[in-house]
Formats: structure tokens, sequence, C-alpha cells
């Protein structure tokens, strides 16, 4: 009885590794795109309000024109969330979506005055409420890591182009 349990649970392990080999990564993807599709899209339908926080970006984009800054944030969220969303160079986009992210966290998400780390957590909220708001660009951040470092697995483009090359190479 504990052998075949035992059975049971290893192939269960066996199928779920399989399965998220594809499944896992995308299911990042399509979420990720979802959300940086969407803030490029408030960007495109909205008006620049980059100039009103222009000085708190982080260097060098502190240096730049405040609506060069926004078509830059604008373009990156919706070409990098259309590639994220269909795998195609999904490292690369999920490098500039982290910057991206890590300039919205220092320039409007990060508490503007915190002294203790007590203070500093209250900004690990969802509100606006004066705290700062850091934990969905956080999430963000989490979400684009396993992309970064282990690709946007089997079922993308990068994974088809992968085993493309991968048989070409080997015949």
């Amino acid at each position: 009885m504990s052998t075949s349990i035992s059975s049971a649970v290893k192939g269960l392990h066996l199928n779920l590794d399989r399965a998220g080999s594809w499944i896992a990564p995308l299911t990042l993807r399509v979420f990720l795109a979802w959300e940086f599709f969407e803030s490029g899209l408030e960007k495109w339908n909205g008006q620049n309000w980059f100039a009103d926080i222009q000085e708190r970006f982080p260097f060098p984009f502190n240096h730049v024109p405040a609506t060069f800054n926004w078509e830059l944030s604008m373009w990156a969220e919706l070409i990098c969330a259309l590639a994220l969303l269909v795998g195609l160079g999904t490292r690369v986009s999920a490098v500039i979506l982290i910057v991206v992210t890590i300039v919205a966290t220092a320039a409007v998400h990060w508490p503007a005055d915190w002294s203790t780390l007590s203070e500093l957590a209250q900004g690990y909220a969802i509100s606006n409420k004066g705290h700062g708001n850091f934990k969905l660009p956080l999430i963000y951040l989490v979400a684009l890591m396993p992309l970064l470092f282990t690709g946007a697995g089997k079922l993308s483009l990068d994974g088809l182009l992968s085993r493309i090359f991968w048989r070409r190479n080997n015949h």
C-alpha cells in the first residue's frame, strides 16, 4: 500500500515537473504582460506627468527630458509586454522591465520620508496614503526574476527558436 502511494506521489511529481516547464513560465509571462501592457496603455492614452516628479528619477533618468522618459517608459512597457506574451526576447524584456520598475519605484512608489524600518514597512502596501506603495512593484520584480534567470519556458517563441536552432546544430 505505501509503495503504491509513494509511486503515485512520484508519478504526480514527475508529471507536475514536466508540465511546469511549459506552464509555470507562461503564467508569469501572461500576468506580467497584462500588467505592463496596461501601464503602457495608460501612458499612451494619458497626459505626461513625469515633469512633476523628474527630480525623483534616479540617475541617469533624472538628466533626461521628462517627455523622453515618458516615451521610453511607455514604449518599453508596451513592446516588452507583447514580447513577454509571446515569449520572444524574454530575458532582454525582463531586464528592461526590471529597470522600468526600479525607476518607477524610486520616483513614485518609495516612501518620501522614513527613518526606521517600521516607517519603511508602511510603504509595503497597495495604497495611496502617503507612506509609499512599493508592494506591487516588488511583486513585479520578484515575478520577473524567474524569467530573467530561466527564460520564457518551452511554450514560447524563444523555446521554439531554441529547439529549431539546437536541431540544426546537432544534425
